[in-house]
């Protein structure tokens, strides 16, 4: 279960990220030393005709300027995703945009704030969680935040949604934290996910969500190690092998409710 703690990282986690300004037509917030590399992503997948992702406007000094994407996004996209409808069209919104960032060449000064996944065949948002989605009566209409890009599987990106979209975490968890009305069919969920991204079902669900809950760790040990916080802290507290551990302990125990 998602403990006080670990919620508490999440709210920090946000606020780190939190809009400098917010407009009708822009978006202002910090930029990092990842920024430039992500502008040039993102503008390559523009390029491609995606309007599902931010469209840089500016890079002045420690400041990025985005257009802003209208519509459900954070804390208020939790109840998009609820329904098989909002579900599938998160999974297909993800699928196109992989599938668009394959052959992206990164800048010969390319700086990602993650660490790459051996095998990677795409470049990988690192953090699709329904907060992240912008939201649309009821569907997933675009994909921000992508300050975690680095390429990885496909895979790493599937699974890291399902432990959010399913949820692979305990009842209690998917009430009060995930605001399902009910405790969800996570098998259906999970199935119904990889049938509208277009994966074929025939992986172990529960390895590879363990696989990328570690991958997880070892990316806040990643960032924490250049002296971000509130990375630096959670490692030196001890806190993230905790939540690493619990979480893995939670999908390894309870398999049966969403594998075959």
């Amino acid at each position: 279960m998602a403990n006080d703690e670990a919620r508490s990282r999440a709210a920090e986690v946000n606020e780190q990220f939190r809009p400098i300004e917010l407009t009708a037509e822009t978006v202002t917030r910090p930029a990092g030393p990842q920024t430039p590399t992500v502008h040039s992503f993102l503008r390559h997948l523009r390029a491609k005709g995606l309007d599902c992702v931010p469209e840089p406007v500016s890079l002045d000094g420690d400041t990025e300027t985005l257009r802003f994407i209208e519509g459900d996004s954070g804390g208020d996209g939790w109840k998009h995703q609820h329904d098989e409808q909002g579900l599938r069209s998160a999974a297909r919104l993800l699928r196109r945009i992989h599938d668009a960032s394959a052959d992206w060449v990164p800048p010969d000064d390319a700086i990602f704030a993650a660490p790459p996944v051996e095998g990677g065949d795409v470049f990988v948002n690192g953090d699709p969680g329904p907060w992240n989605f912008v939201w649309r009566d009821g569907e997933a209409v675009a994909l921000i935040d992508w300050d975690f890009l680095h390429r990885a599987p496909r895979l790493s990106d599937v699974a890291y949604a399902l432990l959010w979209f399913a949820p692979l975490r305990d009842d209690e968890a998917a009430r009060e934290w995930h605001h399902f009305p009910e405790v969800p069919d996570r098998r259906a969920r999970i199935e119904a996910f990889l049938d509208a991204y277009g994966m074929p079902a025939d992986f172990d669900v529960a390895e590879a969500v363990v696989r990328r809950i570690r991958y997880t760790g070892e990316h806040v040990r990643f960032l924490a190690d250049q002296g971000q916080e509130p990375q630096r802290t959670w490692v030196e507290d001890g806190s993230v092998e905790e939540e690493e551990w619990d979480d893995i302990a939670w999908v390894t125990e309870h398999r049966a409710l969403f594998s075959g």
